[in-house]
C-alpha cells in the first residue's frame, strides 16, 4: 500500500460553525500537516467565507438564487457542490470524502453519473425528519457511499444494526492550543458586551434545538435559580439549515412563565452565532458547560470545554458514557430536569468530581486531531487499495 500524499477533497455543507463543519476543518488542517494536498469544498452565497480558515486550499461553492424552505436550501446547495467539483475536476482528487449529507448527495449522484469512481462520508448523527425527500437524502448519504466513517462507536453499532452498513470509528479531535485555560484579554471584553455579571454562568453551546434538549436545561435553571439567584444560563451558538423556529418559540413562552427575562445582563443571554474567538472566550468564563442532549454523534464540545478547564454536564447517554467517567463529567438524565438541575448544583457548590489534575489530561491526550488524521489516512488508503483504478 502506497504512503506517499494523497490528493484528498474534504466537501461541508457550510461555512458557518456547526460540529459536522469544526470536524472538518480541523481534519483538512492535521491532514495538510501530514503532507497531504487537502481542499475543503463549502457551498456559500456571494461574500460569505468559513468562519475558520483552515490550512489547505479553500473552494466555495457558489450558492445560486434565492431558496425558501429547507428542502430547497439542502437542494440548492447539492447543487452548488456538484457544480464547483465538476469545474474544479473529479480527477484532481484521489480521495473524495463528504462530512454530511449534503455534501453526501453530491457524489452520490456523481457517483450515478460515473464522474467518479466512489466517495467517502463521515456520519456524525442521524436525524428524524418528516419531509420524506430530506429522509431520502439522508439515507443515500449514506447508503451510497464505498465507506462510512462514525466519530463514536455508538453509531458505528447504530448503523450496523439498524442499516446493516459496515462502518468504522474515527473519533474526532480537540485543539488544546485554541481551547486552553490561559486567560485572555478578550473574556473580559466579550462578558462585558453579552451583559454577563459575576454569578454562576452556566453555558450551553448550539443553539436552541430539540435536540439538544433546550427546554430541560431551561427547566433545570428554573429550579436552581431560587438557590442561585445571580445564575445567568448562557446559550451560544445555533447556526443551522434546519428550522427551529417553533422549537425557540416554546422556549421564548416557557421561560417567560418561569418568570426569567431574556436579553444582554439577563437570567438567560442567548448570544446566536459568535466569532471563532469568541468560543474559547465564553468557556473560559463559564462556571461550567452544560451538555444534555437527546442525542449526539460525539459532543465535541465536552472536550473543548474540559480543555478551557470547565466543568461539563452531560447527559448520561451514548455516545458520552463511550470516553467520560465519574472522574471527567458530572452526569445527568436527560428526560429529568431534576436530575440537571442536581447536577448543575453540585458544580456550582464546589462538589464534582471532575480530576483536572489527571484524569482530564488523559482524556485530551487521548483525543488529538493528528491521530485523527492519521485514521483517516488508513482509511482512504485502504479504499483505495481496494479500487481497481486507483492512484498509489
Amino acid at each position: 500500500m502506497s504512503t506517499g500524499p494523497m490528493r484528498i477533497a474534504l466537501l461541508t455543507h457550510s461555512v458557518n460553525p456547526r460540529g459536522g463543519v469544526v470536524h472538518t476543518l480541523e481534519l483538512a488542517h492535521a491532514l495538510s500537516a501530514l503532507g497531504h494536498d487537502v481542499t475543503v469544498f463549502a457551498p456559500a452565497r456571494n461574500g460569505e467565507t468559513l468562519f475558520r480558515m483552515p490550512a489547505c486550499r479553500v473552494v466555495y461553492a457558489q450558492i445560486v438564487g434565492s431558496q425558501a424552505g429547507t428542502v430547497a436550501l439542502v437542494d440548492a446547495r447539492i447543487r452548488a457542490l456538484k457544480r464547483s467539483l465538476h469545474a474544479h475536476g473529479t480527477a484532481a482528487f484521489d480521495v473524495l470524502h463528504a462530512e454530511d449529507s449534503i455534501s453526501g448527495n453530491a457524489l452520490a449522484e456523481l457517483k450515478a453519473e460515473g464522474a467518479i469512481r466512489g466517495f467517502l462520508r463521515t456520519v456524525h448523527h442521524l436525524d428524524h425528519f418528516d419531509d420524506p425527500r430530506l429522509a431520502a437524502w439522508q439515507e443515500r448519504a449514506y447508503r451510497d457511499a464505498d465507506q462510512v466513517l462514525c466519530v463514536s462507536q455508538t453509531w458505528t453499532r447504530e448503523l450496523q444494526r439498524r442499516y446493516g452498513i459496515a462502518a468504522v470509528t474515527v473519533p474526532n479531535g480537540v485543539d488544546t492550543l485554541r481551547f486552553s485555560p490561559q486567560a485572555n484579554p478578550l473574556d473580559a471584553v466579550l462578558k462585558q458586551r453579552l451583559g454577563l455579571g459575576g454569578g454562576p454562568l452556566i453555558l450551553a453551546v448550539g443553539g436552541i434545538e430539540a435536540r439538544k434538549n433546550t427546554l430541560a436545561l431551561l427547566d433545570a435553571f428554573a429550579m436552581l435559580r431560587p438557590v442561585v439567584p445571580a445564575a445567568q444560563l448562557v446559550i451560544a451558538g445555533g447556526a443551522s439549515l434546519l428550522d427551529h423556529d417553533a422549537y425557540t418559540r416554546r422556549f421564548v413562552e416557557r421561560a417567560a412563565r418561569h418568570g426569567l427575562s431574556i436579553g444582554p445582563g439577563e437570567s438567560v443571554v442567548i448570544t446566536g452565532p459568535l466569532e471563532d474567538a469568541e468560543i474559547p472566550a465564553l468557556m473560559r468564563s463559564a462556571h461550567l458547560l452544560a451538555m444534555v442532549s437527546v442525542r449526539e454523534g460525539f459532543g465535541l464540545v465536552v472536550l473543548e470545554a474540559l480543555a478551557c478547564g470547565t466543568p461539563v454536564v452531560v447527559s448520561k447517554i451514548a455516545p458520552f458514557t463511550e470516553y467520560l467517567d465519574d472522574a471527567t463529567c458530572n452526569w445527568a438524565t436527560p428526560t429529568d430536569p431534576a436530575s440537571i438541575a442536581a447536577a448543575l448544583l453540585r458544580v456550582l457548590r464546589g462538589d464534582s468530581t471532575t480530576d483536572f489534575a489527571h484524569a482530564v489530561p488523559v482524556l485530551l491526550a487521548r483525543y488529538s486531531w493528528a491521530a485523527s488524521a492519521a485514521c483517516h489516512a488508513e482509511v482512504y488508503r485502504a479504499w483505495l487499495a481496494r479500487q481497481p483504478l486507483a492512484i498509489h
